[in-house]
This record gives C-alpha cells, structure tokens and sequence, in this order.
C-alpha cells in the first residue's frame, strides 16, 4: 500500500494514518511518500521513524525529516 502524505504532518493525521494501517504490527508492505510533506511536527517524526522501525519504507523523505529522525533516536 503507498500512502502519499501532502502538507502539514501533525498529531491528528498520526491518529488517522493508524487507523487506516489496521492493526498490523509488520509494516513492510506499508510505503509512505513523503514528497509533498512541508511540515511535521515533533509527534509526526517519532511516527515516521516507528513505522520505519518496524518495517515501513519511506519514500522522498525530507532531508530535514531525516536529520530530525536521526537526532531522535540517538537521544
């Protein structure tokens, strides 16, 4: 399933993207373009960074996205 995320990435769309993932705990056929993202916030990138843990692929991340996932969890 491919995803395509536009605009803002903030808490409430977390809540939604939950939901329409299921309740599946393997996310690898799970794919997130994040192309048109312009903007997420602190809940949006710890998000991004668990369903890349468990298995989801991120597709046109952000470099800043990237920075900030990666700043995340070395803390």
């Amino acid at each position: 399933m491919v995803f395509a995320l536009s605009g803002r990435m903030e808490v409430e769309h977390i809540l939604e993207l939950e939901k329409l993932f299921g309740p599946q705990t393997d996310y690898s056929n799970i794919i997130l373009d994040l192309k048109e993202i312009r903007l997420a916030d602190r809940a949006a990138v710890g998000f991004l960074a668990r369903c890349e843990a468990v298995g989801a692929q991120l597709e046109n991340c952000p470099a800043y996205i990237r920075e900030w996932m990666e700043k995340e969890g070395s803390q």
